[in-house]
Parts: structure tokens; C-alpha cells; sequence
């Protein structure tokens, strides 16, 4: 039997070109919810977490909204479900907000992110997994990005990157299993998917978690992610350890819009996915599928590896702004692989290795 150590080393660009390394956390998902993050509490400023809060809050919700939604999401902690409502309750009790905004400031990270995924199949079967994630408040997030690895009887359950005081996860991976990337489908109101939440479906960031928590494969977390009722509407980009195991799920909130699978077998052995359904043009302002796609083919099935699909299809994206994950069992195995995450100005090197 493997365990799977993760070694992780961040460095993030800015503007300024200085490095950032954002800290690392364990979080043991055998303490309560309202405990579990407590690391975070004791690690970061709190008036400087207040302060960020309300800085997201109010530039991603407007004044007659905020006063609209606060006495809702105040409520929302006894109809959200745990651990996620426990969770929520115990970072706003210790960094000082009230639930409200708690809750408000996970909705906001639940609605605005702008991101493209690519999953793409070698000519040897190996799977790879590369994202970005943006968000228009970035001068803000990058002080507040976390690697977090949740653990279980002290082992490594799952992984993922995230925000300080969000509870949910947009990206992450089950080790030796699957990974897991969402995009933001743009459908829908703030307050049709409030009305939602109350009719209890799950946000998206939430159900990554749960699904990275209790699926065992790729199969039965295509299943999970495909029919579990949802808050909004967005796209899954889920990759496993197999051959042909990639796929992306377009989601409505009650259930499947479509799932695209790999067909290597027919020459599509990758699928690039934005924030905007495939079978449709995207605007001409925000095209990113198709200078991803004429750098994937112009570099070929056959020399795609992690290398390949960092600086040419993702600088197509958007340049140096990609999180690439190898999944390949055997990758892991035998020795050490790198992935990289680069939200915006930022960018992040990872080491995955394995041990006896």
C-alpha cells in the first residue's frame, strides 16, 4: 500500500515580481465543525480578515442587496447542512463577524469566479488536469490563499486551495482517486439561487468537498457531481486515473445539461471548458476556448505531458495563470510531479510524491 505525501512549495508572482508563500494547514475533519479551523483563527489577523471581508462583500454586492439578503443569510445557518453550517458559524464567531456575513461572504466566493479547465489524454492513456481561477478581487485573495490538506484518523482524505473564512473548494483531489475543477456557468440571480439554498440544494464549492469526501472513483464522483441539486448552475471538470476517465459536466441546478466525455478513440482526447456551454460560441471578449484549443492541437496528443500543456495551451488561456495536476497513478508512484496553480497575478508550484 502507498501513502501519499504532498510536498508542497508556493510562489506566487505579483506585480511587484516578490515571491508570496501562502501557509499550509491541516484540517482534521474528526473535530467538530465549529473547531475545526481553528488554525486558521489562530494564524491570521483578525481585524485584517474583518476588514478583507468587508471589502469583498461590498464590492461584489450591492447596498439595497446586502440589506436585502442579511436577515436571510442570518437564517440560512439553521436550513444550511453540516458540516458547512458549523464550519461557517465557528470562523465568523472567531475572526468576529457576525453569520450573516459569514454566510454572505461564502455566497460571494460562490458566485464569482471566472475560470478555464483543461483535461486532456496523452497518447499513452495518462490523464492531466490543469485549471486557472480568477477573481476580480485578487489584491485582496492573495493574502488570504490557503493550501489546505483535510485529514482523517491523520491521514490525507483529500486536498485542495482555497480562501480564508470560504468553506468550500473549487478545486481539489482525492489521492490516487480523482480531481476536481468547477467554472462558474452564468445563469440565474442572486436571489433565485438564495431561494434555492432554502429549497436545500448545495452550493457548487460545497459538493466538491462532499463528493471528494465520500466518492471512492472517478465513476461514482461523475455520479455525485452530475445529480445532486444545486444552488447555481455551473460547469465540473472532473479527471481520473484511467484511460479515457475525464470529463465535463454542465450543470442546471436540478440535475445534467450535458456530460462530455473524453473520446480519444476518435481523436478528442482533450476538452477545453470556460465559463461558457461548448456546444455554443463564446463572446469575442472573452475567448479563451479557442486559442486553447489551436495550441492543443497544434502541440499534439502525442507530446502532451505536464511541461506541454503549462506553456502552451494554458499561456494561450491566460499566460502563466494555469493549476495542472497529474493523475496517473503510476506518475505518482514512481516519482514526483509538479503542478501549477496561477490565479491572475499569482502562481503556485506544487510537488505531489508518494512514499511506502
Amino acid at each position: 500500500m502507498f501513502r501519499l505525501a504532498l510536498l508542497t512549495v508556493f510562489t506566487f508572482i505579483f506585480q511587484s515580481n516578490a515571491d508570496f508563500f501562502p501557509p499550509q494547514f491541516n484540517i482534521s475533519l474528526d473535530v467538530k465543525p465549529e473547531q475545526r479551523w481553528d488554525p486558521l483563527i489562530e494564524s491570521f489577523d483578525k481585524e485584517f480578515l474583518r476588514k478583507s471581508a468587508a471589502d469583498i462583500i461590498n464590492s461584489a454586492v450591492p447596498k439595497w442587496v446586502y440589506y436585502a439578503i442579511q436577515p436571510i443569510a442570518a437564517s440560512l445557518e439553521w436550513f444550511l447542512p453540516e458540516p458547512f453550517a458549523g464550519e461557517i458559524y465557528g470562523l465568523s464567531k472567531g475572526f468576529g463577524l457576525s453569520v450573516a456575513d459569514g454566510v454572505i461572504l461564502n455566497l460571494v466566493y460562490e458566485f464569482t469566479p471566472f475560470c478555464t479547465s483543461i483535461i486532456a489524454q496523452d497518447s499513452k492513456g495518462n490523464i492531466y488536469h490543469g485549471r486557472n481561477l480568477d477573481y476580480n478581487f485578487e489584491n485582496i485573495l492573495r493574502n488570504l490563499t490557503i493550501d489546505v490538506h483535510f485529514t482523517r484518523s491523520r491521514k490525507v482524505a483529500y486536498t485542495g486551495t482555497t480562501f480564508v473564512g470560504y468553506v468550500g473548494l473549487w478545486t481539489g483531489q482525492k489521492p490516487f482517486k480523482f480531481t476536481i475543477s468547477a467554472d462558474e456557468r452564468d445563469h440565474g440571480y442572486w436571489w433565485e439561487n438564495i431561494i434555492a439554498a432554502l429549497k436545500n440544494g448545495s452550493p457548487v464549492s460545497w459538493l466538491i468537498r462532499k463528493t471528494l469526501d465520500e466518492a471512492e472513483d472517478f465513476e461514482s464522483a461523475m455520479l455525485t457531481l452530475s445529480k445532486t441539486p444545486l444552488i447555481a448552475n455551473v460547469y465540473y471538470i472532473v479527471g481520473g486515473t484511467k484511460a479515457k476517465e475525464g470529463v465535463v459536466i454542465t450543470r442546471n441546478r436540478e440535475g445534467p445539461a450535458d456530460i462530455w466525455p473524453l473520446d480519444p478513440l476518435n481523436g478528442e482526447w482533450y476538452r477545453v471548458e470556460t465559463n461558457y456551454d461548448h456546444w455554443t460560441t463564446p463572446p469575442p471578449y472573452d475567448d479563451r476556448r479557442t486559442p486553447a484549443i489551436k495550441a492543443l492541437n497544434a502541440t499534439g496528443q502525442e507530446n502532451i505531458n505536464l511541461d506541454t500543456l503549462f506553456k502552451s495551451p494554458c499561456n494561450a488561456v491566460w499566460p502563466k495563470h494555469m493549476w495542472l495536476w497529474p493523475l496517473l497513478h503510476h506518475c505518482w508512484k514512481k516519482k514526483g510531479r509538479r503542478a501549477f496553480q496561477c490565479p491572475r497575478s499569482k502562481r503556485k508550484e506544487e510537488n505531489f510524491s508518494t512514499s511506502k
